[in-house]
């Protein structure tokens, strides 16, 4: 009996301001989704717009130039399912039409007014993720009560609203949006409580990967440890799905976690 595990969910960052050091240009792109592909994602995830902190925002020409050309060539090859992040309506409506399978928004669908009803006329599947702020200005000095009660309800209010709005329950993910308005213990403490954010019906996507409040004086290539151990807590939670950039190394700790775990 093959142990359960979380989906591997394989980035391709298609700007060169992405936080991690890791963005490739439209020649590098395929190569580097099949690389991922290859090494055993189960699911792709194409970013055209920076959303680290202080990140400018992309126009929306240059965003659909970026990804629909690579959503083409990966179904050529793949039938691989394809997210594609973007908090832009018409972006994602372009990116289905190409044949992408989910839209992950940042914003949770508030974006834009017409986000909702599209996703729902869209039929695709929709992460909503809890961020606090803009992505220019979102950490600074982020403050919360109390961060897990506030990141909860805040992702149930958004899944009831895409609901409201025609989504089916089946589509919606839920992502608690580690780093994004919040300091590291934020962070831990969303680590901390992923059992209880796996626990209302929803699939959850954990992004730890690479991020700086793993190892804030290392650089992002070098939070490979602390990316894996993330990986292995959402594992032990329940989380449906993880997002990484580092795909073969995550496979191989979590297919272990998952073994130890079985036997």
């Amino acid at each position: 009996m093959t142990p359960s595990r979380p989906l591997v969910m394989g980035i391709v960052n298609l700007t060169a301001d992405s936080f991690s050091g890791d963005g490739v240009d439209d020649g590098a792109a395929l190569e580097h989704a099949r690389r991922l592909i290859g090494e055993g994602a189960e699911m792709i995830d194409l970013g055209a717009e920076s959303t680290r902190p202080g990140a400018a925002a992309v126009a929306e020409d240059m965003e659909l130039a970026r990804l629909l050309p690579l959503i083409e060539a990966i179904r050529q090859d793949s039938d691989i399912p394809i997210s594609v992040d973007t908090m832009k309506p018409a972006v994602a409506q372009a990116a289905m039409a190409a044949g992408a399978d989910i839209w992950n928004d940042v914003t949770a669908l508030r974006h834009d007014p017409t986000s909702p009803s599209l996703a729902a006329a869209l039929e695709c599947g929709v992460v909503l993720m809890h961020m606090r702020g803009e992505p220019a200005t979102m950490q600074d000095d982020p403050q919360y009560g109390d961060v897990v009660a506030e990141v909860e309800d805040f992702l149930l209010q958004r899944a009831q609203a895409a609901q409201d709005a025609g989504v089916a329950r089946a589509k919606i993910w839920i992502d608690p949006g580690l780093g994004f308005g919040k300091t590291a213990d934020h962070n831990h403490a969303l680590l901390a409580a992923l059992p209880r954010l796996c626990g209302h019906g929803y699939p959850l996507l954990l992004g730890a990967s690479r991020k700086r409040f793993l190892g804030p004086a290392l650089a992002p290539q070098d939070r490979l440890p602390g990316s894996l151990a993330a990986a292995i807590a959402g594992a032990r939670a329940g989380v449906a799905a993880v997002r990484v950039h580092d795909v073969a190394a995550t496979i191989q700790a979590l297919d272990a976690d998952a073994a130890i775990r079985q036997a």
